[in-house]
């Protein structure tokens, strides 16, 4: 950028790169085509920020560099919804659909009357208050009365006005909308988390109401979210009808989904529903029905609302589709709460727009109720057309040999017996201390920003440390700096595995296809199984011989090192799980191994969880070609710098505080406030220990439950050697906080809060003068406070939360009449 143009020219940049980057998001969201990469556009933006910071008087509210984001906000906070925001009723069938129709004329007492049909989006349903003209205020729906307010997250959605401009626009007004994630948004999320190691994201509903909630909406910028509304509300409108109030959002910039049409009838209606029923899976965002509303608003209000539903609307919900498949096996999940769920893998069959593979079993039971046996058919459909799931198994297709299916005894992930309470439809895993998902859980909690705080450390390296032996516990961190040497190389992800009923570990078809040729890019293999998609994998391996034949590169070695896969995987039965292949085979087919290796290779590959953990003991013994094509089997690895930054974090977390220390322990029923008020009675984790039940009841605020919790943690030998080696490593189990000089104990066993702005107190006095006086300062609004001394300017959500939980609010002067220090100045 020139930084000395002159203000005229300056204006006129600024002018063709905002009508620039509008045009492009207009095409984005209107029409679904990107005209430029991703990185063309930030390069414009980044050009329009820069210019606007040269020349901050050519900076408009309304320019595109405002949705760029960079708020934090830390909590927030709920408002009122003015009008409810109600949820509708629902049909699935035809004779419902028009007995709501016949429900319609009698409560009209004619049949002159429209419909409005729009499709029903999975997404999150948003409020935008607009006041002068201006977004003011975006709320979720939260219960229906009241939502979270998310303003500055919204105000990064591209296609959602911050101003309006045109005719006829009310001083104030609020507009309704669905917010969603296309699919193509959301795929290309996961392809980067995939990428990056990290976890992928459920679906694009349940993203799009993560990202909505996230603190930094800069990252929510990143996101692209969409918007389609689908209500106006206000007062003195001007429109009669619902399609008449859609035309004018249209008119002032808002975007309107492009599925919805006036229907005279209920035969339109039905025409409408029929038309969109496969159209639908075409759309970049997904549906589950369609919403039929009278289109004429006074009709609307003699019709009027049961308690919980409007009389003049129903969502009709297409039937969830079904087709059949062949049950290859079962894989069981274990939780971070130690619950095991049985996973069904299957041959891939389309279904609903997408092919399935897989579906839930939930428990032991279900498996009991659909009867399932070894290699079933099934019938799959998907529950709202969203999460696959068998409905009832084929019977008479079912062989005649074929085995029940027997619910496994031990835990898949470290081998303990499992146990089922009298009463609960789900086994457990009760080795809380080993099994890798539960302690995945507590260390997780132990590196939280509230608890020790370590960077670097995020969910997918702590699973990967968990699952390779390197991490069983708390302790285990701190021992890491002294293994550096073998972290190098350690796979983070392990998105690319899998495990049989045995334990044996599988890994995608994708990589091993691409560990067991050469001159093939992994693109061109993704692009194969995409075309190949709906077949099994048997299929797939025939169709990969004839297409190594046709690409023209390496064709002879190629073929032979594939022939010595398949070899593999003929020689020695194994059960089939849909996109992946024995690791045992794999590893064999990429050359000669060592004889030591050839004969633990088999144990190893049920005892580890990835390559890279299966070969460490070997590095030395294998040949360097061998080990590159093991590099290509694998994912995401450790590297230098992350290494670095992680060691460095566990480093600084020596610096946490003993409030913190024992709130990272994970003690049940200790939150931060519980562990801050036990580290002010109690400043050694020695004197908690040793406290007793007498001293710790007569806490305000600590309860038996919580002493029972303290007495079980201390009592099992394990925390106590965890404790141990964290003393050994330097973390604080002692306060260095200044005990306050008591001057006198009217404010013993209350629990206080300040909000606002005080005349005689700044923050960090307050805290010290209500322990002064024997009380406890919590720093958020709760049942369990006595009373919230009331400052100028105190927050409103605060203040609204306070009275509807019936906490007592106090003003400065009569707090310190209370203490008796009214004349403190």
């Amino acid at each position: 950028m020139n930084r000395n143009l002159s203000k005229d020219a300056a204006k006129a940049r600024i002018d063709a790169l905002t009508e620039q980057i509008n045009h492009y998001n207009d095409l984005y969201y209107q029409e679904d085509t990107s005209a430029i990469s991703d990185f063309e556009f930030d390069q414009l933006m980044e050009e329009l920020i820069l210019l606007e910071k040269t020349y901050p008087e050519f900076l408009s509210e309304d320019s595109p560099s405002q949705r760029v984001g960079g708020t934090i906000t830390k909590q927030f906070e709920t408002a009122e919804h003015a009008v409810r925001m109600l949820s509708l009723g629902n049909t699935y069938s035809e004779t419902e659909l028009r007995a709501f129709d016949e429900r319609v004329a009698k409560g009209l007492g004619h049949r002159h009357y429209a419909y409005f049909c729009e499709l029903k989006f999975d997404g999150v349903a948003i409020s935008l208050v607009y006041e002068n003209g201006k977004l003011v205020r975006a709320v979720t729906r939260g219960d229906g009365y009241r939502g979270d307010v998310v303003t500055e997250n919204v105000k990064t959605i591209r296609n959602i006005p911050l101003f309006i401009h045109g005719h006829e626009v009310p001083d104030r007004f609020e507009v309704r909308g669905e917010i969603f994630l296309p699919r193509k948004e959301f795929d290309k999320i996961n392809a980067e988390r995939e990428a990056n190691g990290e976890a992928l994201l459920a679906n694009p509903r349940n993203a799009a109401s993560g990202t909505l909630k996230m603190q930094d909406s800069a990252v929510v910028a990143k996101r692209r979210l969409n918007c389609y509304l689908y209500q106006l509300i206000g007062e003195n409108l001007g429109v009669e009808k619902h399609d008449q109030a859609m035309e004018r959002l249209v008119n002032w910039g808002f975007s309107v989904s492009p599925t919805h049409q006036s229907c005279a009838s209920i035969e339109e209606v039905l025409s409408f529903i029929a038309d969109w029923k496969d159209k639908r899976h075409s759309l970049p965002v997904d549906t589950d029905g369609v919403v039929i509303k009278v289109n004429d608003y006074q009709q609307r209000e003699e019709l009027g609302f049961t308690a919980k539903i409007p009389r003049w609307a129903i969502a009709f919900k297409y039937q969830a589709e079904s087709a059949q498949s062949t049950l290859l096996s079962i894989t069981y999940q274990v939780g971070r709460t130690g619950a095991i769920t049985p996973v069904a893998n299957l041959a891939p069959v389309s279904l609903a727009g997408t092919t399935v593979k897989r579906a839930s079993l939930h428990n032991a039971n279900e498996i009991i109720r659909l009867g399932l046996h070894e290699g079933d058919r099934v019938w799959v459909e998907k529950g709202g057309e969203i999460i696959p799931k068998i409905t009832r198994v084929a019977e008479e297709f079912r062989k005649n040999n074929s085995l029940p299916i027997r619910y496994v005894t031990h835990c898949p992930e470290c081998g303990t017996e499992l146990i089922r309470k009298e009463g609960e439809a789900k086994h457990f895993c009760p080795n809380v201390h080993s099994c890798p998902p539960q302690v995945l859980g507590r260390i997780e909690h132990f590196v939280s920003k509230r608890a020790m705080d370590v960077d670097s450390l995020g969910t997918e390296r702590l699973k990967a440390l968990i699952n390779q032996g390197y991490v069983s516990n708390a302790a285990d961190l701190y021992d890491l700096p002294a293994r550096q040497h073998q972290l190098l190389g350690l796979e983070v992800s392990e998105e690319q595995y899998t495990s049989n009923g045995s334990g044996s570990l599988y890994i995608s078809l994708k990589k091993a296809l691409f560990a067991v040729t050469e001159g093939i890019p992994l693109s061109s293999i993704e692009a194969f199984l995409e075309q190949t998609e709906t077949e099994d994998t048997p299929r797939k391996l025939e169709l990969f011989r004839t297409y190594l034949s046709s690409i023209g590169k390496k064709v002879t070695e190629n073929l032979h090192s594939f022939k010595r896969l398949t070899t593999e995987l003929a020689d020695r039965p194994f059960e089939w799980i849909e996109d992946f292949v024995p690791v045992y085979a794999v590893l064999r087919a990429l050359g000669n191994l060592p004889p030591q290796v050839e004969a633990e290779l088999g144990a190893r590959c049920v005892e580890k969880k990835t390559v890279h953990d299966i070969l460490l003991p070997y590095q030395e013994s294998l040949h360097p070609d061998y080990l590159e094509r093991v590099r290509k089997l694998k994912g995401t690895t450790f590297q230098e710098g992350v290494i670095s930054n992680m060691l460095e974090g566990i480093k600084k977390s020596k610096d946490q505080p003993y409030e913190k220390v024992l709130f990272a322990l994970g003690i049940r029923n200790i939150g931060e406030n519980t562990a801050m008020l036990l580290a002010q009675h109690f400043p050694t984790i020695e004197m908690l220990e040793a406290a007793s039940e007498e001293a710790l009841l007569a806490i305000n605020g600590v309860g038996e439950t919580l002493v029972r919790s303290l007495r079980d943690f201390f009592r099992e030998e394990v925390n106590q050697e965890i404790i141990g080696r964290l003393k050994s490593q330097g973390l604080k189990f002692e306060s260095d906080r200044e005990q306050p000089i008591l001057v006198s104990s009217k404010l013993a066993g209350k629990k206080i809060l300040a909000s606002g702005k005080l005349d005689h107190f700044k923050r960090d006095e307050i805290v010290e003068f209500i322990e002064s006086h024997g009380g406890t300062y919590v720093k958020s609004v709760s049942k369990a406070l006595d009373f919230i001394i009331e400052g100028a300017d105190m927050g409103p959500s605060k203040k609204e939360k306070a009275i509807k939980l019936g906490v007592k609010l106090m003003s400065e002067e009569e707090f310190l009449l209370l203490v008796g220090t009214a004349d403190k100045s």
